[in-house]
This record gives structure tokens, sequence and C-alpha cells, in this order.
């Protein structure tokens, strides 16, 4: 199951705009996981240049 790190997560988006199913920008400007699997089948903890997105 993947989660974000909100510390390492600067709100780029990144994750969002690869994997609109997957990932979200919250109201807290940081990212959250919408659907693990699907965010998984985007490419999952490579998305983030940041390394933000962790199991």
């Amino acid at each position: 199951m993947l989660k974000i790190n909100k510390e390492k997560c600067i709100g780029c988006g990144l994750c969002a705009a690869i994997c609109p199913e997957g990932a979200k920008l919250g109201e807290d400007g940081k990212a959250e996981v919408i659907e693990s699997e699907k965010l998984q089948g985007c490419g999952g903890k490579t998305i983030c240049p940041y390394e933000a997105i962790e199991e």
C-alpha cells in the first residue's frame, strides 16, 4: 500500500498529473493517495522526484 510522506512532499502535483486516478493534491497543498493500486500501476514510487511516495 502506497502512502505520501508529507515531510518530503513539496506539493508539485506531478503525481496527480501523471496519475489523476491514483493521487491528488489535498487541501494542505500536499499529495494524497486516492487509490494505491492505480498509483502503483502508473509507476508508484518512481513517479515522485522527491521520493515522497513510500510503501
